[in-house]
């Protein structure tokens, strides 16, 4: 993000990334929520933090203001527009496609595993396909494997939490991830 975007929403950047993760998850672009309180996934009806912990990605639930301990467990958090709006729909698929070369310069530079799209609208976008399932792609972006899953955000009412679970549970159970977090 430049400082000029970073300087717009009052300093604060949707990216928690370093180099070699195994899973970034990528939203189409920052809540109006997260900007106000300065970390993603902050609206209390947001499931993503819960979903997280039960699908086996963490071992404890995480709070918003914490979201910078999922670099330890080798996770990461990325949006591709850098705009927060109170509901992505007010993402064009313009601002998405001119997005895409900065988001795609982004996931070379950090190189991880797998980007997790939470919902089909960006990689769909971007990607031109409109033959998306859930789970992963035959496709990958800058070396990532692409999966796309469910959006957790409370406003997706199709999937239950229980659902939400079971699509990120296949993820993080995916041979090509690394173990990071031991439940057992």
């Amino acid at each position: 993000m430049t400082a000029t975007n970073a300087e717009s929403m009052g300093g604060y950047s949707p990216d928690i990334l370093t180099t070699g993760l195994n899973v970034v998850f990528c939203g189409i672009n920052p809540a109006a929520t997260a900007a106000r309180d300065g970390h993603n996934f902050s609206h209390p009806s947001n499931r993503f933090w819960s979903v997280l912990h039960l699908a086996g990605f963490t071992d404890v639930r995480l709070q918003p203001d914490q979201e910078r301990r999922l670099l330890t467990y080798g996770y990461g958090i990325t949006a591709v527009v850098t705009r927060p709006t109170s509901r992505a729909v007010a993402i064009t698929d313009a601002e998405i496609l001119s997005a895409a070369p900065d988001f795609e310069a982004t996931v070379r530079r950090f190189a991880p595993k797998a980007i997790a799209f939470l919902g089909k609208r960006a990689v769909r976008v971007m990607s031109a396909r409109d033959d998306l399932t859930w789970g992963r792609q035959s496709f990958g972006i800058a070396d990532a494997a692409v999966w796309v899953l469910p959006n957790p955000s409370g406003l997706n009412r199709g999937f239950t939490l229980g659902a939400l679970v079971t699509a990120y549970a296949e993820l993080r159970h995916c041979d090509e991830l690394e173990p990071t977090v031991d439940l057992g």
